[in-house]
């Protein structure tokens, strides 16, 4: 389960992340699939499945 740590954001060439207080949100229209958000992850709990949930 997400810790909502934000490192995604930080990574994001497109800034389509965003956290919240507790759902982080991905813009699948502006997100271009790079997976640096998936990679980055401490926890391993991103996927680059675009249907995915968190």
């Amino acid at each position: 389960m997400c810790d909502f740590c934000g490192c995604c954001v930080g990574v994001c060439p497109v800034d389509c992340i965003e956290v919240m207080e507790s759902i982080i949100e991905i813009d699948d229209e502006i997100c271009i699939d790079c997976d640096l958000c998936v990679f980055i992850c401490p926890i391993d709990v991103l996927s680059s499945v675009a249907t995915a949930t968190i």
